[in-house]
């Protein structure tokens, strides 16, 4: 990662059916983790029609901790630790994976019925290494709990981590900040620099970062000891995100996220011979170990 604000211009574009789309930011060549972030995805928006919705059938993680923010829609998250909650725009669901843990994602029944729009952000932080096989966990925070700071010309809610003198109430593992900002036109923020790491996504809107301009969908990053300003060309809703550098390079495969290869095979084997923990209220269905 440079010092100067490079674009992520390798995004994919998954089509996950009934014009639901999702675009894989992270991990790319150029930038495999930004840092405790090792996986970002854009979801939608997408019109649901009544009847229709999301459905991730009950599938396992390994070392990471996942959040789910929502502009629009909802969301119903089940798990093995036994939890139920509707992830809803501007609260908190973060899930510690830890040593496992199994949940699914589906639109909740009235939603279904009603049909609704869907839009937001997945991301995964990978753990620490002396925190990869911590137990499995659970939270949720309302949006009233969230640390709102205001700049001139820019509202920022505070997700998880710290930045501008700030803290989340939610637990995190290792230094990062994850943080909505909207920004009006010809607004200027810095970003905090007590983090090494620095990521930009431009949910909709235009902005500049240093000599960079970074339009909707795109995603800039940059690390050092500071950052260039970023300035909104226009009217702009962004994510800020990174933290300090990752304590060694992680291993991807299908959910499972680990310092250890070895230790994926075993992730493996376990959801082959369903060894991990079932979902409550969602026992029946699975996502089979991809081939």
């Amino acid at each position: 990662m440079q010092n100067v604000p490079t674009l992520i211009d390798k995004s994919r574009l998954h089509d996950l059916g009934d014009g639901f789309t999702v675009r894989r930011m992270l991990p790319v060549l150029a930038a495999r983790h930004v840092g405790p972030f090792v996986f970002y995805d854009h979801m939608g928006p997408v019109d649901f029609a009544p009847g229709k919705g999301m459905d991730v059938r009950p599938h396992p993680h390994i070392g990471l901790a996942t959040v789910t923010w929502l502009f629009e829609g909802s969301i119903r998250h089940r798990d093995s630790v036994g939890s139920l909650a509707d992830i809803t725009p501007g609260a908190v669901n973060w899930m510690t994976a830890g040593r496992g843990i199994t949940h699914s994602e589906r639109t909740p029944p009235e939603a279904r019925r009603t049909g609704q729009r869907m839009h937001g952000i997945q991301v995964w932080v990978a753990l620490p290494r002396d925190h990869e096989e911590t137990a499995p966990e659970f939270h949720h925070h309302d949006a009233d709990s969230l640390p709102r700071i205001r700049q001139p010309g820019a509202e920022l809610v505070l997700i998880a981590g710290t930045a501008y003198g700030s803290a989340s109430p939610v637990k995190v593992f290792a230094p990062m900040f994850f943080i909505e900002a909207k920004l009006e036109a010809g607004a200027e923020i810095a970003l905090p620099e007590e983090h090494a790491e620095r990521g930009v996504h431009v949910v909709d809107g235009l902005v500049s970062w240093g000599d960079l301009d970074i339009a909707s969908a795109q995603m800039a990053v940059q690390a050092g000891p500071s950052a260039p300003i970023v300035k909104a060309k226009n009217r702009s809703r962004l994510m800020l995100f990174g933290g300090a550098p990752l304590d060694g390079e992680r291993h991807l495969w299908w959910n499972f996220v680990s310092s250890s290869l070895e230790r994926i095979e075993q992730a493996k084997a376990d959801w082959v011979g369903q060894r991990f923990s079932k979902v409550t209220g969602d026992e029946e269905e699975f996502i089979p170990l991809p081939a």
